[in-house]
């Protein structure tokens, strides 16, 4: 079996406590993390974008991924988004729509009146 990481790597993995999962090379469809992420990814913005060059693709993939870590909730994070969202209280203003990814994408806060 060819192996990318040698046994030295290897070693020091398995020293900071983390448990090897071989798969096969070249076979994302066997990692369930990354699937879970092309998934999302192509279901909420590829699937509904053109692409017109690697320049543009790259560009909505940034804002794809500042909206995901931002915004996007995550039921594993207990339906919270990873970099965490204030809560605003009824008190605070209006309720002001944002478009995120060109309008693909939505999400609302409250503004000082």
């Amino acid at each position: 079996m060819n192996k990318i990481y040698g046994a030295r790597f290897r070693q020091r993995v398995a020293g900071l406590g983390f448990h090897e999962v071989a798969i096969t090379a070249q076979s994302l469809w066997q990692n369930p993390y990354v699937e879970r992420l092309i998934g999302s990814l192509r279901r909420e913005c590829l699937d509904h974008t053109i692409v017109l060059s690697e320049r543009h693709l790259k560009r909505i993939l940034a804002d794809y991924f500042a909206y995901y870590h931002r915004w996007r909730t995550h039921q594993a994070l207990e339906m919270e988004s990873p970099e965490g969202r204030e809560v605003h209280s009824i008190d605070r203003g209006y309720v002001v729509e944002t478009d995120d990814l060109g309008g693909l994408h939505h999400h609302y806060e409250r503004i000082a009146a």
